[in-house]
Order: C-alpha cells, then sequence, then structure tokens
C-alpha cells in the first residue's frame, strides 16, 4: 500500500524561504513520479511541481518557475520542495502524491494515484 506523507510547512515572512518534504513509502516499481499541488483558500487546486524517476525529470508550473526547485533524497525515498522568494499568493495548503503512470510533462496532475494530506503554507508579515 502506497502511502504519502507532506512535512515542513508553517509560517513564513514575504521574500522568506521554507523547504517542504514529501515521504512516499511502499513504492514497488523502479519509476514513479512525485508531484506537488496547493490549493490556497476558495480557489481550485493547482499544479505547482513534479520530479520524475526517470533521470530525475522534472516540471514546474509557470507561477513558480525560478522560484520553487524539487528534488529527490534517493536514499531516503524523500522529495523535497525548496521554496524561495515566498509571496503572500503562495499561502496554500501543499499536497503531495505519487504515481506510477504520470509523466513529468503538461498534463501530469491529471495522472497522480496516491494522496497525502496536505501542510499549511502561509506567507503573511
Amino acid at each position: 500500500q502506497v502511502q504519502v506523507a507532506e512535512s515542513g510547512g508553517g509560517l513564513v515572512q514575504p521574500g522568506g524561504s521554507l523547504r517542504l518534504s514529501c515521504t512516499a513509502s511502499g513504492l514497488s516499481q523502479d519509476y514513479y513520479v512525485i508531484g506537488w499541488f496547493r490549493q490556497a483558500p476558495g480557489k481550485e487546486r493547482e499544479e505547482v511541481s513534479c520530479l520524475s524517476t526517470a533521470g530525475d525529470m522534472t516540471y514546474y508550473e509557470d507561477s513558480v518557475k525560478g522560484r520553487f526547485t524539487i528534488s529527490r533524497d534517493n536514499a531516503k525515498n524523500i522529495v523535497h520542495l525548496q521554496m524561495n522568494s515566498l509571496k503572500p499568493e503562495d499561502t496554500a495548503v501543499y499536497l503531495c502524491a505519487a504515481s506510477y503512470r504520470a509523466v513529468a510533462a503538461p498534463g501530469w496532475g491529471a495522472a497522480m494515484d496516491y494522496w497525502g494530506k496536505g501542510t499549511l503554507v502561509n506567507v503573511s508579515s
């Protein structure tokens, strides 16, 4: 059974940084994709970034390009999302998900199968 859990959320001032971590257990295949989503209050869930184990390919949505970096800790099966230059509009619940069938390309979010419960990121002064 695949289980996904997020950690690292919190309160940060505008311009600050935060690192989220996604721990995925129970993955039984070498190929998988881990992705990050976010959902702000009153808004729909949106894709943020994903990483594929096929050559560690990554994909970023335009809203976070140049500010967020996704990476993988192979030894611990953890995927991190380093978030820099945070803005108030980045405030949201950030969710992590895993999939064996997604690819790191536009539309990746529709193929995620295993979800965490989310962690709150609040960017405020």
